[in-house]
């Protein structure tokens, strides 16, 4: 019976594949790959199921239980960093499950997920932190070769000399340091630990955030300005993000004939000979778009600005506040932008041009420090609190066991 219950789920499989992508262009939806994966997932879920059901036991249920309460938190705002630690709660929970899974049953579907799993694990844990530290110098000598020398590129280089110098001390400082020396600096390790626990889930909803598929039904496109090559030009860099509403716009057009408005956000900087936002004009009229199409906005100075006064250039062109509309930037700058639309009070979600592989890394880490700022407060509590257990911790080592 279990055979035979793994091939409909097999052919279910299939089937959905088929299908999805006629679904896709019948209900105006822009892009199949997350309903593939929403389906293969589905595919997983009722199979483990069925494995339940057998066993007559529900412990299904213990992971479900936090995969809804990502959900729930998801879908009502989609734009909070919790829901990346929402996310890999249930990943946590549900790998151990699933563990707990293969012992009882000894599924072999599960001794592939199983064996796949661990090679990834083994791999991590024998190249680990060194392996880090030679991928982000690699990362660093191509984004200088490609990029330039400026101090925004040389955050992978300056993480992994910082990494390097933590792994030396930390090799010797066993050998020459006192226990309550020691113990004063695992306030280094415990606070990397912590900014890492910060960084991957924001790294986690970040990508989760790609996913965001809107509908063909939109009446504005907002493009955010990222700065201009010698004050007049368009970057490659900005030019990926109009390209992206270009194509969201057309694609929108062929599916309705009742194209968006696409609204260009930015102002003039002091180095700028005019706006981002006419330059921007330009490069998508020379693209096709029709000029009757196109807005523009030239007073921001920042992420915040361009959702703010593009949020009341919106309000006025439609009459009201129940327009649809979405943004489209960098991938990488994606989730952040997001943080700004709601903090503009703009029901907006974003769309992000790819970015050379090379450059993600380094504009992650920026990304993750301009997030580290916004709630610095928070985080220099979390650290003090560290500094201060490990500062008790070499007192008691001092005084009561030295």
């Amino acid at each position: 019976m279990g055979n035979y219950f793994s091939i409909i789920i097999g052919v279910m499989y299939l089937i959905g594949v088929f299908l999805i992508p006629k679904w896709r262009r019948k209900k105006l939806k822009p892009n199949w790959k997350f309903y593939e994966l929403l389906w293969f997932s589905l595919c997983f879920i009722f199979y483990v199921i069925y494995l339940e059901v057998q066993l007559q036991t529900y412990y299904f249920l213990i992971p479900s239980t936090f995969l809804f309460l990502f959900l729930f938190c998801y879908f009502k705002e989609k734009r909070r960093l919790v829901n990346g630690l929402l996310f890999n709660l249930f990943l946590v929970v549900g790998m151990t499950y699933l563990g707990s899974l293969l012992v009882r049953t000894v599924n072999p579907l599960l001794i592939l997920l199983a064996g796949i799993t661990g090679i990834v694990l083994i791999l991590l844990l024998l190249i680990g932190l060194y392996g880090l530290v030679v991928f982000l110098y690699w990362n660093a000598i191509v984004v200088m070769k490609k990029e330039g020398h400026s101090l925004a590129n040389l955050l992978t280089l300056l993480l992994a000399i910082g990494l390097t110098v933590f792994l030396v001390f930390s090799y010797f400082s066993s050998r020459i340091l006192p226990s309550w020396a020691s113990l004063l600096f695992g306030i280094l390790p415990f606070s990397m630990f912590y900014f890492f626990v910060v960084f991957y889930n924001f790294l986690t909803i970040s990508i989760i955030y790609q996913f965001n598929q809107p509908n063909y039904e939109q009446d504005f496109i907002i493009v955010l300005g990222s700065g201009l090559i010698d004050g007049k030009t368009v970057s490659p860099l900005l030019g990926k993000r109009i390209e992206k509403a270009i194509q969201f716009y057309k694609a929108q057009d062929r599916a309705t004939l009742n194209p968006p408005k696409i609204l260009m956000s930015g102002g003039k900087g002091d180095d700028e000979h005019i706006a981002e936002s006419l330059a921007m004009k330009n490069y998508a009229l020379e693209k096709g778009i029709p000029e009757k199409d196109i807005l523009v906005e030239t007073n921001s100075k920042n992420t915040l600005e361009n959702m703010k006064f593009s949020k009341e250039i919106m309000e006025a062109s439609f009459g009201g506040t129940n327009f649809k509309a979405i943004f489209t930037t960098n991938n990488f700058h994606l989730f952040r932008a997001g943080l700004f639309a709601k903090m503009a009070h703009l029901k907006a979600d974003g769309i992000g041009a790819k970015t050379a592989f090379y450059f993600l890394p380094n504009a992650f880490l920026r990304e993750f420090i301009a997030i580290i700022m916004m709630h610095k407060r928070r985080h220099l509590i979390i650290c003090g609190l560290i500094s201060l257990m490990m500062f008790l911790l070499a007192l008691v080592d001092l005084f009561f066991v030295s």
